[in-house]
C-alpha cells in the first residue's frame, strides 16, 4: 500500500496504535517460538496478552488480517441473552502475575485474552474481574427498521424478538438466512470509547452447525450466535445486512465492513492464533 501522509496528530498515537494492531495480527501466520520472541520484545508491559488461539468468523475478503473472536452465548431462565465470561483467576507466567478470565469451553480454552485487541484491551468490560453482569443490550442506533421500531437501546436482548428469524429479510441479500441484531456487551456503565460492540444473529444454518461441531454447541444456543464487532483491519464496526452497497462486494448475506471491503462469513467459525495485546496493569 502506497505511502500516505499521517492524518492524526503524532500525539494522538492513532496511526501507530492502528499499525501496531495489524502488525501484531500478521504475526500469527509465522513460526511461534518466533513471534513469541518478538512479542516479548515489542509487546509493553500490562497483563495478560501473548500468543492466544480462539475462534472466531472467518475473514474471506479484504484486508483484515483475521477472524473477528466469536463470544459464546448463554440464554437464561427468563430469555434473556448474555455473553459467557469465565470466573477470574490468577495465573503466573514468565514470573509475572496477573489476573485472567479462563476456561475450558467445548474443548478448547476460552479466555478473556480473546478480546485484547484494537485498543479494547484497555476498556473496563476485559478486565477479567470487572464488575458486568454479561447481558447483551439493544445498541441505540442500529441500522436495522426492526430493531428501531421494536425495542430501545440499552434494553436487554430477548429470544422473543426473534421470532421471525426463519423468514426475516431487509431488502439486503437472501430472505431467510438470520435475523440480526447490534448490541453491546460488558458495557454498563462506562464511557462510549469502552463500549464492547457485538453482532448477533439468530439463524437456522447455526441450527444446523451445532449439529456436528462440539465447539459451535459449546457456544451457541438456539441458533444465536455472536462475536466481537470490531473488524480486524482497523478497528472499524462492521455489520450483516447493514449496507445495501454490499452487494457489489459478493457481501451481501455476510458481515460487511464499509471502511476498507473487509467481509467476514457469519456461519464460518474457524480457530486461528494472534498476538493478543496486553491489558494495562491494574492501579
Amino acid at each position: 500500500m502506497a505511502d500516505e501522509e499521517d492524518k492524526y496528530p503524532a500525539e494522538s498515537g492513532r496511526r501507530r496504535f492502528v499499525k501496531g494492531v495489524v502488525g501484531s495480527a500478521a504475526l500469527a501466520g509465522i513460526g511461534t517460538a518466533a513471534a513469541a520472541g518478538i512479542d516479548t520484545a515489542t509487546a509493553p508491559s500490562g497483563a495478560g496478552g501473548g500468543i492466544i488461539q480462539y475462534f472466531g468468523v472467518e475473514n474471506t475478503d479484504g484486508p483484515a488480517p483475521r477472524s473477528m473472536p466469536q463470544i459464546p452465548v448463554e440464554i437464561d431462565d427468563e430469555g434473556y441473552l448474555r455473553g459467557l465470561w469465565p470466573e477470574p483467576e490468577e495465573v503466573t507466567e514468565q514470573g509475572q502475575t496477573f489476573t485472567v478470565a479462563e476456561t475450558q469451553l467445548g474443548g478448547i480454552t476460552y479466555t478473556s485474552e480473546w478480546f485484547q485487541y484494537c485498543g479494547i484491551q484497555t476498556a473496563e468490560g476485559v478486565r477479567p474481574d470487572a464488575d458486568q453482569d454479561n447481558y447483551f443490550r439493544y445498541s441505540g442506533s442500529a441500522p436495522y427498521e426492526w430493531q428501531q421500531s421494536e425495542v430501545d437501546g440499552g434494553d436487554r436482548v430477548h429470544i422473543d424478538d426473534f421470532e421471525d428469524y426463519e423468514s426475516w429479510g431487509n431488502g439486503i441479500g437472501d430472505d431467510g438466512i438470520g435475523k440480526p441484531a447490534l448490541a453491546t456487551w460488558r458495557s454498563q456503565d462506562v464511557s462510549s470509547a469502552e463500549t464492547l460492540p457485538i453482532q448477533l444473529i439468530r439463524s437456522e444454518r447455526v441450527e444446523q452447525m451445532a449439529e456436528n461441531n462440539q465447539w459451535i454447541r459449546a457456544s451457541t444456543q438456539e441458533g444465536f450466535i455472536a462475536n466481537l464487532n470490531k473488524c480486524t483491519h482497523f478497528c472499524c464496526v462492521p455489520g450483516f445486512k447493514t449496507i445495501a452497497g454490499s452487494a457489489q462486494f459478493g457481501a451481501a448475506d455476510e458481515i460487511y465492513c464499509q471502511c476498507h471491503q473487509s467481509v467476514y462469513d457469519p456461519f464460518s467459525i474457524i480457530q486461528e492464533s494472534f498476538v493478543a495485546l496486553p491489558r494495562p496493569e491494574d492501579e
